[in-house]
């Protein structure tokens, strides 16, 4: 893991050390491309699978989704297994284990709780001569939601996308995800599909189920908006399709930057930083701190940390290649640099975290003080850990009640309120040579 004192770089050296590399810009290492030429027979890149699968899909429907699932996740679905029954879904409940359940079941709750007091509201204002303005916020009418799968579980990332769609009152929320060589979904899974308010799931992940959404098949149907994570043929895919659906964001590689000074403690510090590495190899854990024997604890216990995980190979080289820390001469140039990152996660563990958040400019979420650590984020506290990554925070917002909406503004003028602006609006039209635009106006309100 890197270590490195900001006054021994510029401005643009500092901003260009903190950019991650856009969605579009990951390579596959060596064993993707050797899995991908395994598979497809050629060397393909990662946006060249993502066309082919899209476009075979888009023509061929179910045969399609059925020939990458077996090609790509090596499990043979027919059309009569596409799609979980409900039989599976008790059985899956059945089997499962109580206390797992009871705490699915609570964060189902929690994240319904802060979703609720997200629900925007129609509106309608009157205006001069009895002109009325307004505002209807509608639900979208079906949604798709996708869930990584296959070797591992995900059943955060189903609540996190179906409870607030759910809220927002849309009526059809479609789940994708991979299913295992047998052709069977995790169990926790299809339990939290069922208490999230899921209406449908299919075993199909990757490029082919994006498209299988976006398109529709003979089975799966065709939904209005795709929103959760993926890896990147999941990413490009969503790219891939956009326009004929909607897509909640494009994401990237999982992210945590933390701001730390003297009062946080390094154990903290480097549990959380190890939080994020143990996701993916591509993943990046920063520390920005005014506080060298902070950095220094920290380093030490991140290697003392790593030894004990479940996935320390992966977080070993996460911390390696992506791992930072930056020791600044304040905190306020901690938390510049960290606009400059506007990572998805931003923890600030500092003294008195509530002064520094007004000037947090660009973040997924932030989470304040020494007792809010990210994984709290990740499953229970209530607000969506669904968050936009490579920087994007600049611009895309988290996952919430409003991406399953859309927004209808009301025009309703009298004809008096219609002829006291009629002149303007003629003046308008004709200055853009458009005079049936005029004409439209000047029919009525004169």
């Amino acid at each position: 893991m890197k270590r490195i004192h900001s006054s021994f770089l510029n401005k643009q050296e500092m901003i260009e050390l903190l950019e991650k590399p856009a969605f579009d810009k990951v390579v596959l290492g060596i064993g993707g491309r050797a899995k991908v030429k395994e598979t497809f027979g050629e060397d393909l890149s990662a946006q060249q699978v993502v066309e082919r699968i899209v476009e075979d899909v888009r023509r061929q429907g179910n045969e399609a989704v059925q020939k990458y699932t077996k090609l790509i996740d090596g499990a043979d679905i027919t059309d009569a297994m596409l799609e979980v029954t409900p039989a599976e879904i008790e059985s899956a409940i059945a089997g499962a284990d109580k206390e797992v359940l009871d705490a699915l079941e609570a964060a189902v709750a929690n994240v319904k709780r802060f979703h609720v007091e997200q629900l925007p509201k129609s509106w309608f204002t009157e205006r001069e001569q009895g002109a009325i303005l307004g505002q209807k916020c509608t639900p979208l009418d079906r949604v798709g939601i996708y869930v990584p799968g296959g070797t591992a579980a995900y059943p955060s990332s189903v609540i996190m996308n179906a409870v607030p769609a759910a809220v927002a009152g849309v009526k059809e929320i479609i789940m994708v995800v991979p299913p295992s060589r047998e052709g069977k979904v995790n169990p926790y899974v299809l339990a939290a599909a069922k208490l999230a308010g899921v209406t449908r799931i299919f075993k199909v992940g990757g490029a082919q189920a994006v498209a299988a959404l976006a398109f529709g098949t003979e089975t799966i149907p065709k939904v209005d908006k795709i929103t959760g994570p993926g890896n990147i043929f999941v990413t490009l895919a969503k790219k891939a399709v956009y326009g004929h659906v909607d897509i909640d964001m494009l994401a990237g590689p999982s992210e945590i930057l933390i701001v730390a000074d003297s009062t946080a403690d390094p154990k903290y510090v480097a549990a959380d930083m190890l939080s994020q590495a143990e996701h993916d190899v591509l993943a990046s854990s920063i520390l920005i701190t005014d506080s060298t024997e902070l950095s220094i604890k920290v380093s030490k216990e991140v290697d003392s940390q790593l030894a004990a995980l479940s996935r320390k190979d992966i977080a070993a080289q996460s911390i390696d290649d992506n791992g930072l820390i930056i020791i600044t001469k304040d905190i306020a140039e901690a938390v510049e640099l960290a606009n400059i990152s506007a990572p998805e996660h931003l923890e600030l563990l500092t003294a008195e975290p509530f002064k520094l958040l007004p000037y947090v400019r660009h973040a997924g979420a932030v989470f304040m003080g020494h007792y809010s650590p990210e994984p709290l984020g990740d499953y229970f506290a209530g607000p969506n850990h669904v968050l936009p990554t490579g920087g994007t925070a600049r611009f895309y917002s988290v996952l919430n009640v409003e991406t399953f909406m859309k927004k209808t503004s009301i025009i309703a003028y009298t004809q008096e309120a219609l002829a006291a602006v009629s002149n303007q609006i003629i003046k308008l039209a004709e200055a853009e040579g458009l005079t049936a635009h005029a004409n439209a106006v000047r029919l009525r309100g004169n």
